[in-house]
């Protein structure tokens, strides 16, 4: 799954590291390894592997980061499989929502 990227530049995840304390936590808690430690701060790897789940953001006590979780890749990965349907973020009406 290292390879796994949903669509190129469309991520909404932002990152303030002046912001970070190192806790490690968005590490923990991210499902596709978007963050690494330098140093005594985390780093974004690769903004492109972000499914804007929103686990980073909500375990981020400083608020470092932040997502708009349940748009673009994920949501649709999440509501097709409830669905049990092709993920779908319906950017098809102009607006781009992922």
């Amino acid at each position: 799954m290292d390879t796994q990227i949903y669509l190129k530049n469309v991520a909404t995840l932002e990152y303030d590291p002046s912001l970070c304390i190192g806790c490690r936590l968005c590490i923990e808690v991210c499902p596709h390894n978007v963050f690494k430690m330098a140093g005594k701060k985390a780093e974004i790897i690769d903004r492109d592997k972000c499914m804007e789940c929103g686990a980073c953001m909500l375990n981020c006590v400083p608020g470092a980061l932040t997502v708009k979780q349940g748009v673009g890749c994920a949501a649709a990965v999440i509501s097709g499989f409830l669905k049990g349907t092709e993920p779908n973020c319906d950017c098809s009406g102009g607006d781009a929502c992922c």
